[in-house]
């Protein structure tokens, strides 16, 4: 890593957004040797505020078959101290509703537009 130049200060832009009041993310993967963190968050309201907290713009949002159950994965992404830092959210959607698969926020779709 460059100017997070140690696990420590990775671990610590963690930490910081954890005091801050965001929830922990339940999977947190640093690469050994390589610039990149990555978290895994457990909801939309987590990966919002995560994506908030770190300044990242939504990057992608991929919808695909895992085994006979339909996921949709939004991932964010950011640069910050020569580190790339991404918040993935993958999330189980059934074909019920298959408007509300590709909609960035799903909570925003009024009841009208579905």
């Amino acid at each position: 890593m460059t100017e997070l130049a140690t696990r420590a200060q990775a671990f610590g832009l963690i930490a910081e957004g954890v005091e801050a009041g965001l929830s922990a993310p339940w999977r947190l993967y640093l690469a050994r040797g390589c610039r990149y963190l990555s978290l895994s968050v457990g909801d939309r309201a987590e990966w919002n505020a995560w994506r908030t907290h770190l300044g990242c713009p939504e990057l992608s949002v991929r919808v695909y078959d895992a085994g006979g159950e339909i996921r949709r994965s939004s991932v964010a992404e950011v640069v910050l101290d020569g580190c790339r830092i991404s918040v993935e959210l993958v999330e189980e959607v059934s074909t019920d509703d298959l408007d509300r698969l590709l909609v960035a926020d799903p909570t925003s779709v009024e009841p009208e537009e579905r």
